[in-house]
């Protein structure tokens, strides 16, 4: 779990980075900040589109060995990225690290909740939250320093040197897995009949997408509407981050007695945060305060539905999060690109405004498809 822990640490790290890099990344493509914040739409997208195929065509292989090659061609992804001499390049090797994407984040969660010991299932999942959660502590704002004072290359770059020393631990400490309760394409009906279930694919892509209008855009928002200094943004990352390493211990102890409330909690949280951002941007303070709990909050978003998808299918655990996993990123890909549509027609002060009303209809759908699960399974809470 330890080592899974560590591969979520590199794959959350690297596919974030660029959200602290779009400047320096800008500045030597000649492009603008937020032109070269389309790489999370297209990204995020082509996570979306592989998710399931991949999934699906890799099945039956043994998760070790499956492992191994994902890590393999992430890390020649990452060389062909740090070489990369203009947009086009830089994107054939982001597409790359997205297949490997796509297949990690579908297996993995089922993985740790199979190494898990019984009765341990939040906790396991709380562990790979945790490695994306230090991802977005150390990871990701440590990116932007070495970007700032090496070149964003160097970052990418170190990336790959990471996940070539996680791969051996990762051979040494996993057992041999044969791949179980994958699914089949006979499955996707009877995923698709569980009204939770397609409810909750439904909330992910509007809460995502809302989330990432703003967070893709944080770096050029603190700048412009805060008018912050560099290492101040830095800052701002690093508690950004920080907040999910209290907000997966609170998962473990919450959820598991009150899953319904707390998914909705956490929903409501996001879109609250998203509305005032600009009125918190104004000050150090209230901004500090503010991405504490927004840190948090999609943090928690992100292992309750996991553990919700988990639970509601558990005939076909790696095929449903595949599916969960590619909306996730269909969100990400299109918060990004409405994130730039608005910072390019209204200013980079309204992506929050804009990302609050996404998420109020994501929020206003939790309300109700949990109401009517209650209803038919009255021991949720």
């Amino acid at each position: 779990m330890l080592a899974l822990a560590l591969s979520a640490f590199v794959f959350n790290t690297t596919e974030f980075v660029p959200v602290a890099l779009l400047s320096a990344i800008g500045d030597s493509l000649h492009m603008k900040p937020t032109d070269v914040g389309l790489m999370l739409t297209i990204y995020a997208w082509t996570v979306a589109v592989a998710s399931l195929p991949l999934t699906l065509l890799t099945r039956n292989v043994e998760r070790r060995k499956l492992l191994t090659a994902i890590f393999v061609l992430f890390i020649v992804s990452h060389i062909v990225t740090g070489f990369a001499w203009n947009f086009t390049v830089l994107m054939a090797g982001r597409m790359g690290i997205a297949f490997a994407h796509a297949i990690f984040w579908s297996i993995s969660v089922s993985l740790v909740v199979r190494l898990a010991p019984p009765g341990n299932k939040s906790r396991a999942l709380g562990m790979l939250g945790m490695g994306s959660s230090i991802a977005m502590v150390a990871g990701i704002p440590l990116g932007r320093v070495i970007g700032e004072s090496l070149g964003w290359r160097q970052t990418f770059l170190m990336i790959a040197g990471v996940a070539t020393v996680a791969l051996p631990v990762l051979r040494m400490t996993l057992p041999k897995l044969q791949s179980q309760q994958t699914g089949s394409f006979s499955s996707l009906p009877v995923l698709f009949r569980k009204p939770m279930l397609a409810s909750l694919y439904v909330i992910t892509i509007l809460v995502v997408s809302a989330h990432f209008t703003s967070y893709t855009y944080i770096e050029p928002f603190i700048h412009h509407v805060g008018h912050e200094s560099n290492a101040r943004i830095t800052y701002i990352l690093i508690l950004f981050g920080s907040a999910g390493i209290p907000a997966a211990i609170c998962f473990n102890r919450i959820y598991p007695h009150q899953p319904g409330q707390f998914l909705q909690a956490c929903v409501f949280a996001v879109c609250a945060c998203l509305l005032v951002l600009f009125p918190c941007a104004l000050s150090i303070v209230t901004l500090s305060v503010h991405t504490m709990i927004w840190g948090g909050a999609i943090v928690c978003f992100g292992l309750a539905m996991q553990a919700w998808v988990l639970k509601l299918a558990p005939e076909a655990t790696d095929l449903a999060v595949s599916i969960y996993s590619g909306l996730y990123n269909v969100g990400i890909g299109a918060g990004a690109l409405l994130g730039n549509q608005i910072a390019n027609g209204f200013g980079v002060s309204w992506v929050g405004t804009f990302g609050g009303v996404v998420g109020g209809l994501g929020a206003a759908l939790c309300w109700l498809a949990l109401r009517m699960y209650g209803r038919a399974h009255p021991s949720v809470h």
